[in-house]
């Protein structure tokens, strides 16, 4: 049975709100030390995306952060003013309506102009889509800099919406489709066509794995649904998702497996089958591997 509570505690004038909505914790602070406002999340359910965290903040003069290197990429979306960026050691001037990538394991550090500070919300976004995403628009740690070609409202309402609806899960999922259309359509440093390509296959690995995953899949069997080589789809797939084939296939299996556990009237030997395992023992002991618990105990632990 889900649970829900609420409670607000103050700390130096920083708010923090814990909601428990059943196994979903949110933590929300305004008015803190390097933003106005800021919504940790743990949004993992998607084979496409993870949702960690979304913020806003109107800096002071000067305003800086880093050098850090960050766990995970992170996104930020300038409203007004301007700033810096320094990237492994390579500067970036930025201004409003541009936006920048930190990604995950580079050297960062930014700064707000002392005379126009910036201001600027941001999204900690991981998964395997956000990946291709980013390649798509032209985005690396040698180009982390996001120029659009218009239509700057379309951002701005969606981080708010992200941020006015940000304990809703599915929600903000359709959100992060939305924002990644945007990344992609208004780019002015979307990928060439050789590169279009490559994520087409990226593309059709995701979709094979996702309609096939019940069934006992090779890697062979996608080279050849693919007409590639297995060893250049293997390589090409690790360098955009950051995972092999085998560990996305079998992310996805136990994500699956996860949900139909929902469902109490579906037995743990029916479950094994609907993900690809013939044998219930090597379904299980891949569960526990994965999840850190057994298919009974994760099962009690979600009713």
């Amino acid at each position: 049975m889900s649970k829900c509570a609420f409670n607000l505690s103050f700390c130096d004038n920083i708010y923090v709100y814990n909601t428990d909505w059943g196994n979903l914790m949110i933590s929300k602070k305004e008015k803190g030390l390097g933003y106005d406002y800021s919504a940790f999340l743990d949004y993992t359910s998607s084979n496409d995306f993870s949702l960690y965290e979304i913020g806003n903040y109107h800096c002071p003069p000067g305003y800086s952060y880093g050098p850090v290197i960050r766990s995970r990429a992170i996104f930020h979306y300038i409203y007004s003013g301007k700033g810096r960026l320094v990237l492994e050691n390579k500067e970036f001037l930025l201004e409003a309506n541009q936006g920048f990538l930190i990604p995950a394991g580079k050297k960062a550090f930014y700064k707000a102009d002392d005379s126009d500070p910036w201001s600027y919300s941001w999204l900690h976004i991981g998964g395997p889509k956000m990946l291709e995403v980013y390649k798509e628009a032209g985005l690396s740690s040698e180009q982390p800099v996001f120029i659009p070609s218009g239509d700057y409202e379309i951002i701005t309402k969606i981080f708010d919406d992200i941020k006015n609806n940000s304990e809703k899960e599915y929600y903000c999922y359709g959100k992060l489709y939305e924002f990644s259309d945007y990344l992609v359509r208004y780019s002015i440093n979307r990928t060439n066509s050789n590169a279009d390509s490559q994520l087409d296959y990226i593309k059709k690995i995701i979709n094979y794995i996702q309609l096939k995953h019940s069934e006992p899949i090779q890697v062979t069997d996608i080279a050849n649904a693919c007409g590639l080589n297995r060893s250049y789809l293997t390589r090409l797939f690790k360098e955009a998702t950051g995972l092999s084939i085998q560990e996305y296939l079998m992310q996805y299996r136990m994500k699956s497996a996860m949900k139909l556990m929902e469902d109490p009237a579906l037995s743990i030997q029916y479950i094994s089958f609907a993900v690809g395992y013939n044998d219930v023992f090597t379904f299980s002991k891949a569960f526990k591997k994965h999840v850190g618990q057994s298919p009974s105990e994760y099962r009690k632990s979600i009713m």
